[in-house]
């Protein structure tokens, strides 16, 4: 039978790759061109190589004729299959092999991972009662090398808190280590904490009050450090990640670089430093609508004190009402500077 040698339509499958393995998925439909060239392969015998469409090569339908150069002849397609995906199925195998293998090493480094970690303490612990607080204050205390860090918020602080804290502070302040405390300006108007800061300080630890102290922190050095876990009295977090306590000692430096430092020895306690800010505390907290009993709290006053100086800065501005005290108080000028 005379070879047919025309050319085929042109195949718009990929083009064969340089090893014959196809470098994406064959479509799950051939290319026309390819049916047709196939189809006149099997009609005529053979075909020259130039009308082969090139995806015939790749899934081995269409082989060389050694017999007749030039000239490619049909294999059948139960044949080819073994060519064609022979090296697909090693590769699936190879990748199979990689797999397994790289799952084998890392289950490896996973095992070294856990093993650390469980020596280590966690980063964050949720600290409850009273009694596991103050163990963990003793043991921040002891492992304490360089510097303590305290903020407390407030007013006056309790007489047997004042009375533990007396005797873990001096002893931490007898083995030098630097202790730094900022308390709110109110402090200084309560007689127990006066008389806690006089001893504190006479030992060598340095005290300073602000008209506002956010929340309650300690920090150990830069390793440890222990804040309120909620509005409970008796629940801390420990934090031990090395970022967080960084971050919390970095605070705790600015609001003590703003605060004014508590001299015990030295009168008056009450300067007009002192006056001012907590004037201006109150009166921003009057601005922002707060309460009498929000206000206290921020503030560490009482709330009759609170009260009181509500009214004598409404008898100074001439207001009836509270909401025209604060419209007053925000166009006044006893907000600037």
């Amino acid at each position: 039978m005379k070879a047919d040698h025309s050319s085929p339509p042109a195949c718009d499958c990929r083009e064969s790759s340089a090893d014959g393995v196809r470098e994406r998925p064959a479509p799950e439909q051939p290319c026309e061109a390819a049916l047709a060239a196939y189809r006149r392969a099997l009609v005529a015998g053979s075909l020259p190589t130039e009308a082969v469409a090139g995806c015939l090569v790749d899934l081995h339908l269409m082989v060389a004729d050694r017999e007749s150069p030039g000239l490619m002849i049909p294999v059948p397609p139960e044949t080819a299959s073994y060519a064609a995906l022979a090296p697909l199925q090693e590769a699936i195998l190879e990748r199979r092999r990689t797999l397994r293998s790289t799952r084998a090493t890392l289950s490896v480094f996973e095992a070294l991972y856990a093993d650390v970690h469980r020596t280590r303490q966690p980063a964050l612990t949720r600290l409850s009662g009273a009694a596991v607080i103050s163990r963990a204050l003793d043991a921040g205390v002891a492992g304490c090398r360089e510097e303590v860090r305290t903020a407390h918020p407030g007013g006056g602080r309790p007489a047997d808190v004042l009375q533990e804290a007396l005797t873990r502070d001096l002893g931490n302040l007898g083995r030098g280590v630097r202790q730094r405390t900022v308390y709110q300006h109110t402090v200084r108007s309560d007689r127990a904490t006066l008389a806690y800061i006089e001893q504190v300080t006479a030992a060598g630890a340095e005290v300073r009050t602000l008209a506002e102290v956010v929340d309650r922190v300690i920090v150990f050095d830069r390793d440890l450090a222990l804040v309120p876990f909620s509005d409970e009295r008796h629940e801390a977090l420990r934090i031990r990640h090395p970022s967080l306590v960084r971050f919390l000692a970095r605070g705790f430096d600015e609001a003590w670089a703003r605060a004014v430092p508590v001299r015990p020895e030295r009168a008056p306690l009450r300067t007009p430093v002192i006056t001012s800010d907590l004037q201006r505390a109150i009166l921003l907290a009057v601005v922002n609508g707060e309460t009498d009993a929000a206000i206290a709290r921020r503030i560490g006053m009482s709330r009759r004190s609170v009260a009181e100086h509500m009214r004598k800065v409404s008898e100074q501005l001439g207001s009836t009402s509270r909401a025209q005290l604060g419209y007053l108080v925000a166009t006044s000028g006893l907000l600037d500077g």
